[in-house]
């Protein structure tokens, strides 16, 4: 399947077939930056809950905007990544929404971009709209009134997606003005944005210019381009810098502009050749490797119950690579698919991920269909193909019991096999909000239970012998959370944008 044909659907429950044999490893140095991060941007896209393509469009769009503007070469390569990554954080809120909503995040993600917050009255019925959806009366009614007594609501929803995308983007290693524009993303021109309050000239310019392309792009895509620019011409002056809204209603007529944004078989591509760089930055092996760990981080934080799973599976999972003779290079594949086994995670409801009781048999199918997602996204990530099989196979058992394919035991390469230890064991052994952790030996021996059912034999020795000797402990995540770099702008309610020559005077 190309590329392009994945970021331009949704992810579906369709038949997917079962992963084959792992894609020829690409050359290091010849895949571009922008392809790899274009290729994953569909997985944040079902995250907030947007229509696929959504973050390929608003780069589009965005960078449409600065051109416009006559920003040089530097500011529109800090304009293009933080387009690109705008929405890293959009998992750190999600289960708070989900929570509080009492319905499907993505969903009310989705149907609360429609409205203006500033019409009190509007807001309040789309809140209530999707206050308990498909329960009764009175489960939405104390959904409604819990978020009514929330104070500082959207704020912190807001602070929590924004503080985290600007860490992932710093992680990245992209220049603080990228990072600058997506901490500051829903400020607001008339200063009752979040999560500040900045107003006017105080906001960053790729700030600005990234709050009106997502906004446009999002109505465009979901309410046609009449009302889009209807809500352009409502909000000058208001969300938006009424100098970029003039130069946006240029675009209504442009026919040229729109068949490139609804072009579905060439978007990812057209994003790609966006790249602003005379010397596009290619995807080395520490590139991927950030990208991976930041992608593992966007995971992780989708449900409180697996704050640093992805990252202590891949750390595990390539300390069990070392002691049955994986090389570096081999090690390394193994981290990076350990980083990435969930990534179909993120299409499922924190409805369904964090239900306290047990799931009912429609919301099991969803989950076990998640690493049909992880597969469907990571092959179609050029720098990412070779591992997509096998990430995609750690909850396949040896005796063909295990799901989405119920593969056989000769399917099952050893990096799909020491993921289904490494996931495992993590699991068990991780403290989660409901439960403790598992003793070590307690845990050995549930899954001694499954060797040679569930389990590789061999395989499991190396675990039990790494486990006993303490060498997980070791290695895992310290402090029981991932830590990110805090950007230099601040943090929380200190936010403050910093003196930069990417912001209009």
């Amino acid at each position: 399947m190309p590329r392009s044909s994945l970021s331009l659907r949704r992810l579906t429950f369709d038949p997917v077939p079962p992963p084959t044999a792992a894609a020829t490893r690409v050359s290091i140095g010849t895949v571009r930056l922008a392809e790899v991060l274009s290729a994953l941007t569909i997985a944040l896209d079902h995250t907030e809950g947007q229509r696929p393509g959504h973050t390929l469009r608003t780069c589009v769009l965005a960078m449409r905007l600065g051109r416009a503007l006559g920003l040089d070469a530097a500011t529109l390569e800090c304009l293009y990544y933080a387009a690109l990554l705008k929405d890293a954080g959009c998992s750190n809120n999600a289960a708070r929404m989900a929570a509080l909503f009492g319905s499907d995040d993505q969903e009310v993600k989705r149907n609360m971009r429609l409205v203006d917050w500033h019409d009190r009255w509007r807001l309040a019925m789309r809140t209530a709209q999707n206050c308990g959806m498909g329960g009764s009366i009175l489960a939405r009614l104390r959904h409604f009134l819990l978020i009514a007594r929330t104070p500082n609501m959207t704020r912190d929803i807001i602070q929590a997606r924004c503080e985290r995308g600007a860490a992932i983007a710093a992680h990245l290693g992209f220049p603080s003005a990228s990072s600058e524009a997506i901490a500051f993303v829903d400020e607001q021109w008339c200063g009752m944005g979040h999560p500040v309050g900045l107003s006017g000239g105080e906001i960053p310019m790729l700030s600005r210019i990234l709050l009106l392309a997502q906004t446009l792009e999002v109505y465009v895509t979901e309410e046609g381009r009449d009302t889009a620019f209807r809500m352009l011409r409502e909000r000058r002056g208001k969300w938006f810098d009424p100098a970029l809204v003039d130069l946006a209603m240029t675009w209504r007529r442009d026919e040229e502009l729109w068949r490139t944004i609804a072009d579905s078989d060439r978007l990812e591509a057209t994003v790609v050749a966006l790249e602003p760089s005379s010397s596009p930055m290619f995807a080395t092996d520490e590139r991927l490797d950030a990208i991976a760990e930041g992608f593992a981080a966007v995971i992780d934080a989708k449900s409180p119950f697996t704050g640093t799973h992805s990252s202590n599976v891949a750390r595990y999972a390539a300390e069990i690579a070392r002691a049955v003779g994986a090389n570096d290079v081999e090690a390394r594949g193994v981290l990076r698919a350990g980083l990435l086994h969930d990534l179909g995670k993120l299409g499922v409801s924190n409805r369904i991920l964090d239900k306290p009781g047990r799931l009912d048999e429609a919301e099991r199918a969803v989950i076990q269909h998640h690493p049909k997602w992880s597969w469907e996204i990571l092959r179609s990530v050029p720098a990412f193909a070779s591992l997509a099989a096998s990430a995609s196979m750690h909850h396949e058992r040896l005796d063909g019991a295990g799901y989405p394919w119920k593969l056989p035991a000769e399917a099952l390469d050893r990096t799909a096999r020491i993921l289904a230890l490494a996931d495992v064991y993590e699991a068990l052994t991780a403290d989660r909000p409901y439960r403790g952790p598992m003793p070590v030996e307690k845990v050995l021996g549930i899954m001694r239970e499954d060797v040679g059912r569930a389990f590789d034999p061999a395989l499991f020795d190396v675990v039990e012998s790494l486990a006993l000797a303490g060498r997980f402990a070791e290695v895992a995540v310290p402090g029981g959370s991932l830590e990110l770099p805090t950007p230099s702008f601040g943090r929380g309610a200190e936010l403050a944008p910093e003196p930069s020559v990417h912001r209009a005077a």
